[in-house]
């Protein structure tokens, strides 16, 4: 039984919507979302968390909107970023009249949630005099009482089925420029939620697993969740949810991508556990390149193995690759082939200038390279 390789996963067909210039859904790669924790009213600090998360590659960032105060600051936000900013609504339909008035080139709300049709209507007229496109946001802790009533606790029915009331709303309305998403903090309830609604629509679905927790697990929970849909070419937009900093959702986001081949963006380091034959401290080592090569934009590849045993093996399927050997003098290897021995006291800064000079040449030869983030 041969395997599955990550480019024969074939993508759920949906249509595609934007937000503000980032396309969702369709053809467009699967983006990568984060969500800001700073008071809103704080433009500056929040501000600057969003300039965090750009650097680390988010293609999207929510911005909460609780009060008018919130949304009104929107306009000062949105002009000193580059990305898209998605402005957080929940029951207040003059919130998400005024994002959009300030500039959000999304609204996160629940249709059903914010009052009268002509309520609904008004929202609807200002996301279409402002472009704005919008997100269906369906969570299990916060169902609506008639689908708790009905199904006696959350589960993936009640979840779906909340999506598409919602949903119906704004398609009565003639809006059709939303994504949805129907988050979970259990696991199998939010693939299983994800994996009915992939089978009786075709918007755009933001995944996630909400709440997921902790850095730690909270990773191992998303990836978990976000790699069997991906996997099983469910998704079109994505935010890992942890009790972090945006920026740390925006490594974990990619690192997902790239662990299934779907997207491709700086330095991916393929490094052993270490163990005892290993001729240099490999953990350590790994955590420095790791912090020290973060800049780097263009996808290239870099094996760090400790020991002969796997690592020749390794760096024939990678960009750049260091194998430990004896004496203190380890092998180099690039794009598959020994190249040349380094001292093992010059060897992290050696790394680190061999990369970055890979990353230019790569770039430079082809321009679109710097610009595969995107593909």
């Amino acid at each position: 039984m041969s395997y599955r390789p990550y480019q024969q996963i074939e993508r759920r067909k949906s249509r595609q919507i934007h937000v503000g210039n980032v396309p969702v859904g369709g053809d467009a790669p699967i983006t990568v979302q984060t969500m800001t924790n700073t008071l809103t009213t704080d433009v500056p600090g929040t501000v600057a968390q969003i300039r965090r998360a750009e650097e680390a590659g988010v293609d999207i960032v929510r911005v909460s909107c609780p009060d008018q105060e919130s949304a009104l600051a929107l306009k000062d936000i949105v002009r000193q970023v580059s990305v898209p900013i998605v402005a957080d609504i929940h029951f207040h339909y003059r919130r998400a009249i005024e994002a959009a008035q300030s500039g959000a080139a999304c609204l996160r709300i629940n249709p059903g949630n914010i009052g009268s049709a002509e309520r609904v209507r008004e929202v609807i007229k200002a996301a279409r005099d402002h472009n704005c496109s919008m997100r269906i946001g369906v969570n299990a802790g916060s169902l609506e009482r008639h689908l708790l009533e009905k199904y006696g606790e959350p589960n993936p029915e009640a979840l779906v089925e909340s999506a598409l009331e919602h949903a119906k709303i704004l398609q009565d309305n003639d809006f059709h420029e939303f994504k949805i998403s129907v988050k979970a903090s259990d696991v199998f309830m939010a693939v299983a939620a994800y994996q009915q609604l992939a089978e009786v629509c075709d918007h755009p679905l933001h995944i996630g697993i909400t709440e997921a927790g902790t850095k730690r697990a909270g990773t191992v929970k998303s990836s978990i969740g976000l790699g069997s849909l991906i996997w099983a070419g469910i998704g079109d937009t994505l935010r890992v949810s942890l009790s972090a900093e945006p920026e740390e959702e925006v490594h974990v986001g990619w690192d997902i991508l790239k662990s299934l081949g779907v997207r491709h963006r700086g330095v991916k380091i393929i490094s052993c556990p270490s163990c005892a034959r290993q001729g240099f401290n490999v953990i350590a080592t790994v955590a420095t390149l790791e912090e020290r090569l973060a800049h780097i934009k263009t996808p290239i590849t870099l094996s760090i193995i400790g020991c002969v045993v796997n690592g020749p093996g390794e760096a024939l399927m990678t960009d750049i690759g260091v194998t430990g050997g004896g004496n203190g003098r380890h092998m180099v290897y690039h794009a598959g082939r020994t190249d040349h021995t380094i001292d093992g006291g010059d060897m992290v800064e050696h790394i680190i200038e061999t990369v970055e000079r890979k990353a230019a040449e790569l770039a430079a030869a082809t321009p679109v390279v710097a610009k595969v983030a995107a593909e």
